[in-house]
């Protein structure tokens, strides 16, 4: 099969699986009109009718349900406590959107970018096809991009929409050519830098019967801050408020009033449980983050903002500009989630009528592991996972007990710290670079290992697969010279700047590297400089160090940006190949154990 990818026409299916995603109009017209209300719609129609959307965001691929930590979301119960209830897995997913969709003529499903990237083994070994695949059955209409649809390229991504094989791997199944999204990805703020257009479709209009209502989908301006360099090679990314401004503008002149924008930014919800309440004491008031200032500042025009990137459950209301009631919603990641919102659409006016009476709460729910798994995403694991199984299966180490990465909220990770020990020890020989301390950024963890055997390899067993899932992005080491000065900066862009100011983001650190970082200060003085040392001592502003990282980091990725002024580069082994070499060299009779995550000292 030619490996040249292909575009294909495809018939759109009207209605949709989805998760839903609420808010309201632009103008509080028809404010009075209760759902249905007859007037106005032209003979044996009512003025107005319900339509309903569902959504989520940030898929990554995840098609199994997330292991450890990552697999549950927490609940918030009426005696103010908390429960976690095991969540996700795309089996479960299809059902919960299928259920969800029984009874309503009118139902659209929308997401806010990340659906790959950064995925587990089952789809990223594939290059994700497996999960647009499953997207593709989920009946997904349309999805914004998210940073990490550019892990691979922007010729990867036009790949995973338009089909043909991968150009290097080909065809993964006999006979069998990729045919790519049969939903629309949107990139209205990404433009190539030579032509200065859109990449993708800015827009994209969903049309039942006489009901319309156009989507904008942007991603966060700051993604070449937290993309490899050369996945956004050739790219510019513009800002999220103007650009959903003047394409809320260009669908207004086309006649469409109604209108959704997909935002790949977020939020950090005042409280982590799905269920909580962001407007209490007033709207939006238990939410912060860059969210905030979009969703204040976008047009009038847009009726509901999906977003996402942030990880984060929320339904939050924030005024629009006229000071309007309008929804910005998030279901967490992973499948975990997805939001019911229903949009009453008045077909006199073509706009959502958007009043706190007529536009219903949205609600995000739990994907539950106890309701029946969908028999078409069963068998479409099952494929993917034998062609997958030789190498998945393969035991890579043995651990005694849960580790925690991406599941846990302290600033210190032990998965961090073992991974940042597992690139010290590959890279730290004259011959492989002489790395005197490793690093490793925290967005790149991401999952947990579990103790708990995931299939028959037995507790405590870690395979590729689950190795692969922890460290998906096959990112080449770097080691470079840093001078101690250095060292001190990028620990201080921790916790300062435009990108990780507002949202610290703590550097994983290997062993014999401490210091202390004081959360009652503000901004660089929170690092405090004379704790930081390597081995005991004190690190010498004007001496040179040997740093491992991965070539993310390197390239300043994560708002690092002092690490691009590093000298002398060796490149070494891919990340996940010094995982799995320290993974080898336990064994059952001698497991690994959890790190102490004692290395950063915080003071609250």
């Amino acid at each position: 099969m030619s490996a040249t990818p292909q575009r294909h026409r495809r018939t759109r299916r009207l209605t949709f699986t989805a998760l839903a995603v609420t808010a309201g109009a632009g103008a509080m017209v028809a404010a009075a009109l209760p759902a249905g209300a007859a007037s106005g719609g032209g003979a044996g129609k009512s003025r107005t009718v319900d339509v309903q959307m569902l959504s989520f965001n940030d898929f990554h691929g995840t098609l199994e349900p997330p292991q450890g930590s990552s697999g549950n979301v927490t609940e918030r119960q009426a005696d103010g406590t908390t429960k976690a209830i095991p969540a996700g897995g795309v089996e479960y997913l299809a059902t919960s959107l299928r259920e969800a969709r029984k009874g309503h003529e009118y139902s659209v499903t929308a997401t806010a970018g990340d659906m790959i990237g950064g995925s587990p083994m089952l789809s990223g070994l594939f290059h994700d096809e497996p999960s647009i695949e499953a997207l593709n059955k989920l009946g997904l209409d349309v999805t914004s991009v998210g940073n990490h649809e550019f892990d691979e390229g922007k010729a990867e991504l036009r790949r995973m929409a338009y089909g043909g094989c991968h150009p290097v791997e080909g065809c993964f199944e006999p006979s069998k050519e990729f045919t790519g999204s049969e939903f629309k990805f949107l990139a209205a703020n990404v433009t190539d830098e030579k032509t200065k257009r859109p990449m993708m479709n800015p827009t994209f209009i969903w049309k039942k019967g006489d009901v319309k209502i156009g989507f904008i989908g942007v991603t966060l301006e700051g993604t070449p801050d937290v993309v490899t360099a050369e996945g956004v090679k050739g790219l510019k990314f513009g800002d999220e408020i103007e650009t959903i401004n003047k394409y809320a503008a260009e669908l207004n002149k086309q006649g469409v009033k109604s209108i959704v924008a997909l935002i790949h930014e977020g939020g950090l919800p005042a409280n982590g449980a799905y269920n909580y309440d962001c407007n209490v004491p007033g709207a939006g008031a238990g939410i912060s983050g860059a969210i905030v200032d979009i969703a204040k500042n976008v047009d009038a025009k847009v009726d509901a903002l999906v977003t996402g990137h942030t990880h984060q459950a929320y339904a939050c209301n924030i005024p629009d500009p006229a000071g309007n009631p309008r929804m910005v919603t998030s279901a967490a990641s992973y499948g975990r989630l997805f939001t019911d919102t229903t949009l009453t659409y008045d077909r006199q006016t073509k706009d959502i009528v958007r009043t706190p009476v007529s536009s219903p709460k949205p609600v995000n729910k739990v994907v539950t592991r106890d309701q029946p798994k969908a028999a078409d995403m069963t068998e479409l694991i099952k494929r993917w996972s034998e062609l997958a199984a030789p190498i998945a299966n393969r035991p890579q180490g043995f651990i005694s007990a849960d580790i925690s990465g991406r599941g846990s909220e302290a600033p210190e990770k032990p998965l961090g710290d073992l991974i940042a020990d597992a690139q010290l020890e590959a890279l730290a020989p004259a011959d492989k670079g002489g790395a005197q301390l490793a690093i490793m950024n925290p967005g790149g963890i991401r999952a947990d290992l579990a103790y708990k055997a995931s299939g028959a390899e037995g507790d405590g067993v870690v395979t590729y697969g689950e190795s692969y899932t922890v460290q998906p992005f096959n990112n080449m080491m770097n080691i470079v010279d840093l001078t101690g000065a250095q060292l001190i900066t990028a620990l201080q862009q921790q916790v300062s700047g435009t990108v990780n100011g507002p949202n610290p983001k703590i550097l994983q650190v290997s062993k014999g590297f401490t210091y202390t970082l004081d959360m009652t200060k503000a901004s660089a003085d929170r690092i405090v400089v004379d704790s930081v040392r390597l081995n005991g001592a004190a690190i010498d502003p004007a001496k040179t160090y040997r740093v491992a990282m991965n070539e993310f980091l390197a390239g300043g990725g994560d708002g690092f940006t002092v690490l691009k002024e590093h000298k002398n580069k060796l490149v070494g082994a891919p990340d996940l190949d010094c995982f799995n070499a320290y993974l080898g060299k336990s064994t059952a009779a001698n497991p690994i154990v959890p790190p102490a995550a004692d290395r950063i000292t915080v003071i609250k």
